[in-house]
């Protein structure tokens, strides 16, 4: 009897195929590549919203009780982002970056677990949570700080348990928010903002400069775990193809940018990866 077919192998064989002309390959990363880490991602298989899109910057800092409810609920989620550890993927195209395959990591994701891997030529292009800058004077600070401000300015909700939601947040619902006491900046009195990009409000010009640069030095682009619905991440999978540097996605579910892809994809990231890059 002949043996049953092994679609992850032979999704890796065509990957590694596809990938073996290629010295330098940018990689763009998006939520789907934390799953395996315990942070869900928002959208699905279709691209759609799984739940309520998040808060706008426009929101956040122009309504107090949007403010107060974000930090609530951060400061629930925040250590599942502090404890989460890299997966199959974060490893798998950290050791590729090791041996010379990766010109640039470009990630979606605001958790730094491609850091933590060991992937050292990465661009943030939505930051990191685990900064805190302030609005006013620029103050930059650590969110552990932050944690242990929150905690001391409320008490009381400390033990409250809550779902696991994206990007360090939870799905804390029926308090009272307006209970909940924000810290102001140390050092001028201003709001605090987790250091990320919000929806509304614009990827830092430097930031997108610079990774359009290293898109245009690589002779490929690899698209992990995203599906590219937010422009910001589908600009560099539309300059790849009207640069004609050749595209590949590895995302289960339909992106934004199948037409432009040479190679599509379906199967869980992680193991693809890892028997493709090894």
């Amino acid at each position: 009897m002949s043996a049953l077919p092994n679609p992850v192998a032979e999704s890796a064989a065509v990957l590694r195929d596809w990938l073996a002309p290629f010295d330098r390959v940018f990689v763009l990363t998006g939520a789907g590549c934390s799953t395996n880490s315990g942070i869900p991602d928002y959208r699905d298989a279709d691209g759609q919203w799984k739940r309520t899109p998040p808060v706008t910057y426009q929101a956040f800092t122009g309504d107090p009780r949007v403010n107060a409810r974000y930090w609530a609920r951060s400061f629930i989620g925040w250590p599942r982002i502090d404890e989460a550890r890299p997966n199959g993927v974060h490893h798998a195209l950290a050791g590729w970056e090791t041996r010379g395959g990766v010109s640039m990591l470009l990630t979606q994701n605001v958790d730094g677990l491609h850091q933590r891997a060991g992937s050292r030529h990465v661009i943030d292009l939505h930051g990191r949570l685990d900064g805190v800058v302030c609005l006013q004077c620029k103050a930059e600070s650590t969110r552990a700080e932050l944690q242990s401000r929150l905690a001391a300015a409320n008490p009381e909700w400390a033990n409250l348990d809550a779902g696991t939601a994206p990007d360090g947040d939870a799905d804390l619902e029926g308090h009272d928010f307006t209970r909940f006491t924000v810290p102001a900046c140390e050092a001028c009195g201003g709001m605090l903002k987790p250091d990320v990009v919000f929806f509304g409000e614009n990827v830092p010009r430097d930031r997108a400069v610079r990774a359009g640069e290293a898109l245009k030095a690589s002779d490929a682009m690899l698209v992990v775990g995203s599906s590219l619905m937010v422009y910001s991440g589908f600009r560099f999978a539309r300059m790849a193809h009207e640069a004609r540097i050749p595209l590949a996605i590895l995302n289960r579910g339909r992106t934004r940018a199948d037409e432009l892809a040479a190679l599509k994809i379906e199967e869980e990231a992680g193991a693809v990866l890892l028997a493709a890059l090894s």
